[in-house]
């Protein structure tokens, strides 16, 4: 698919795209001796620990006016039209735009990459996607495509309304998805977004199971624009620092990846999707009248063909009983991207001279010691 010149141009004049190389600020919650849960994490205690799964961002700060993006995740690098992944999408709240909703709740499947924006560029990412996935080799007779894209709405900081984000940007960020660390806080769909009344934006994390529990993976990625009561390692936090909802007006929307190689079918994703709810909730999230709160959970423990030769599938999939450990790993890990997005969000000033403040982050630690809940 080719591009002007002169796009590229401007891109590269107005545009910083960040890519997943980028390692996580070196100064997350458990670097300060904050923990949450008690199952372990993996390597990077990112979205990235699952196997195969890539993460894609591009930041775009344009003068004093544009602050948003765009956050890509790649279940697997195949073609993931015809090797579609499964999936489901749970709604905590659903005043969002979430699109690729119902065909995934009706079959289980996911099969484009997930795209997290601002509200007003839903439709731009979908085309994207849609573009992306018609360009496919293998998908020449491809005429329906269902492009899954979630959103928060950034317009206190972004300009929304000018609608900066372009297809090209899209597809800047599934091209540039890679595996290994994630870069957190003021990038991709987390540049301009609000959390807890401070800034917020982008955070991930992950927990991996003992062998004697199957030794899977869980990860978490979050879009954080929402508010409530925050809590940090069960300390009401937001009551320190006097910010909450109702002595503030906080609302917003939270966006909610999960991803784990657990052979799950759709079923049992969904059921896993609540809990990364509760993760939501563990926060002191209160999925508010205006808060589009959405989890996507997929498995990449295996692909269901687009085409077969044969009418059945035959699969191996996780029994129930054998799923309560990775729904403890999906809150937990969901709760600490969540504050994890808080920790390496920066103070940022936007649209008409907006301004929200950064976490005071050393407060909060001190706080916490003080407490017994950091070392």
């Amino acid at each position: 698919m080719l591009y002007s010149l002169r796009h590229y141009l401007l891109a590269g004049l107005f545009c910083c795209s960040v890519a997943t190389g980028l390692a996580q600020s070196k100064e997350r919650p458990r670097d300060y001796g904050i923990r949450f849960g008690v199952l372990p994490t993996g390597p990077l205690n990112a979205i990235t620990d699952v196997p195969g799964v890539r993460v894609g961002q591009v930041t775009i700060r344009e003068g004093e006016r544009v602050r948003t993006g765009v956050t890509a995740i790649l279940p697997h690098a195949g073609n993931l039209f015809q090797q579609k992944s499964p999936a489901a999408i749970y709604i905590g709240n659903g005043f969002g735009k979430l699109a690729g909703y119902s065909q995934v709740e009706e079959l289980g499947t996911l099969e484009t990459p997930i795209v997290l924006t601002n509200t007003l560029s839903v439709p731009t990412a979908a085309d994207a996607l849609i573009d992306y996935t018609l360009s496919q080799p293998g998908n020449e007779q491809v005429r329906s495509v269902n492009p899954v894209v979630g959103e928060t709405n950034d317009g206190f900081l972004n300009d929304i309304r000018g609608r900066h984000v372009t297809r090209q940007h899209v597809l800047t960020a599934i091209r540039d998805a890679r595996t290994g660390a994630v870069a957190e806080g003021n990038v991709g769909a987390g540049t301009g977004t609000v959390c807890f009344g401070f800034k917020g934006g982008i955070g991930t994390a992950s927990r991996k199971l003992p062998t004697s529990l199957g030794s899977y993976t869980v990860g978490a990625l979050v879009q954080t624009n929402f508010g409530g009561v925050l809590q940090i390692a069960g300390m009401p936090a937001g009551v320190e620092l006097g910010k909450y909802s109702f002595k503030e007006n906080l609302d917003g929307s939270c966006m909610m990846v999960v991803l784990t190689d657990a052979p799950l079918d759709a079923r049992n994703l969904k059921r896993l999707a609540k809990r990364a709810f509760m993760g939501l909730a563990k926060t002191g999230g209160i999925a508010s009248n205006g808060s589009g709160d959405y989890v996507i959970a997929v498995s990449t423990a295996y692909q269901i063909p687009h085409d077969s030769k044969t009418p059945t599938d035959t699969l191996t999939l996780l029994r129930n009983d054998n799923t309560s450990a990775l729904f403890m790993a999906a809150i937990e890990a969901t709760e600490e991207a969540i504050i994890n997005s808080l920790f390496a969000a920066k103070t940022m000033t936007g649209d008409q001279g907006h301004r929200i403040e950064e976490l005071p982050v050393q407060r909060v630690v001190d706080y916490l010691k003080k407490a017994g809940q950091a070392r």
